[in-house]
């Protein structure tokens, strides 16, 4: 969190897992923030099979996790938000559904959800308000403190919740995402690679919103890292 390295000491009771068998090196590097954080989102929200989920901001780094965790591993029936260049990849993840937010907002769509996720903050309870069924809940994976005082007054009653995610990273958890990635129900689409040299221009090609997949940084060169 604020450098890259080729090496990282941590405690051996970390948060540790061997790497998928069916998994390169460059696929695996991608999985652990997101994957982590999606578990954690969809616990929270104990979302049930056969429920109906739409996740904003479904293509970036925790939006794909949440998608695929979503759907086939909790069964729900999922719908994601994302820009038009990134529909495609979506749909390939698995959602059900996939909304242009440049087409239309998705609270005009006409539908209605048991939980909706807000991985970055975008909308807010009180315009989401219509597209969440009575006893829904509307979860912030990115948030401020107006966010924690709205999830602490709806705490109080039976209808909506506001839902404010705090990651608890286990290793067990990593160690089911590895079951999961096994089974064949997570996969990292990466869409480019860079060498650690050209970490500047990985953020650059990132910060212009068109990515489609993960970005990954390479330490030597690529044919070295498998």
């Amino acid at each position: 969190m604020g450098a890259y390295a080729e090496y990282l000491c941590m405690p051996e009771n970390g948060v540790a897992a061997l790497k998928p068998a069916s998994m390169t090196f460059e696929e695996a590097s991608a999985v652990p923030y997101g994957a982590i954080t999606a578990l954690s989102v969809l616990r929270k929200a104990n979302l049930q099979p056969g429920q109906k989920i739409l996740v904003n901001g479904a293509s970036g780094g925790i939006g794909p996790a949440v998608v695929q965790l979503a759907r086939f591993h909790f069964g729900a029936i999922v719908t994601g938000v994302c820009g038009t260049p990134r529909l495609e990849y979506v749909k390939s993840l698995g959602a059900e559904k996939v909304l242009d937010y440049t087409q239309k907002d998705f609270v005009d769509s006409g539908e209605s959800y048991d939980c909706i996720v807000d991985i970055l903050g975008k909308s807010s309870l009180a315009r989401c308000k219509r597209s969440l069924r009575p006893k829904g809940r509307y979860l912030y994976v990115s948030f401020k403190m107006k966010q924690v005082f709205q999830m602490l007054r709806t705490s109080l009653g039976g209808g909506r919740k506001v839902i404010c995610i705090v990651s608890n990273e286990k290793a067990e958890d990593l160690v089911l995402i590895k079951d999961l990635i096994e089974a064949g129900k997570i996969k990292t689409i990466i869409d480019r690679c860079y060498p650690l040299e050209q970490a500047a221009d990985a953020h650059r090609y990132v910060e212009q919103g068109h990515k489609k997949g993960s970005v990954v940084i390479i330490i030597g060169r690529p044919d070295e890292s498998l």
